[in-house]
């Protein structure tokens, strides 16, 4: 497979991981997941975490990955390799994994002492990654590895960091964020 190929099954395989989050920041909003609760006197989560950004972040996810299996042999056509579908326990596991990823990131960030928006250099741009490519191996380990070969992974792991800054900078301008990361 060309360099070009690479990537372009790279941002594919990972779209369902990619949508969830924004698609909660668009929704958010309600009952936090952690109910307010407190663990060593800081907040388990935070108010940015609730039920339903994590029900229809997750929900969006699974949606379009099965939108993209109906649509890969039209897309594989144009750009002249073939693309991965997604079983709907694959696209699941990104889309849910993404949401978890990104939960387990604001507990972290609780743990450390910082509040809510603060920057987590690394964490903010990868915690979704690391959650929606254990939940998919969890899942479809057979799907996930035909599809999240060593080039891909690699391109995944370096290009994701850099679209999630633009996607932030983004909303940020957009005023749907507080700040920009």
């Amino acid at each position: 497979m060309s360099m070009l190929g690479v990537v372009v099954t790279a941002v594919w395989a990972m779209l369902p991981a990619y949508v969830p989050n924004n698609v909660a920041v668009l929704v958010g909003g309600g009952k936090p997941i952690d109910g307010g609760q407190t663990l060593g006197g800081r907040r388990v989560l935070g108010d940015g975490k609730t039920r339903r950004g994590t029900v229809v972040g997750t929900a969006a996810g699974l949606a379009l990955a099965l939108l993209l299996s109906d649509i890969t042999p039209a897309m594989s056509s144009l750009v002249g390799h073939q693309l991965p579908t997604f079983p709907p326990v694959a696209g699941l596991g990104l889309a849910f994994g993404a949401m978890l990823g990104d939960i387990a990131a604001s507990f972290l960030k609780r743990r450390t002492g910082r509040e809510r928006g603060a920057a987590f250099p690394g964490l903010d741009q990868l915690d979704f990654v690391v959650g929606a490519l254990a939940c998919v191996w969890v899942l479809a380990p057979g799907w996930t590895e035909m599809t999240f070969t060593t080039p891909v992974l690699v391109v995944v792991l370096v290009l994701t960091p850099l679209l999630h800054v633009l996607t932030n900078v983004a909303a940020y301008a957009g005023g749907l964020k507080d700040e920009p990361w």
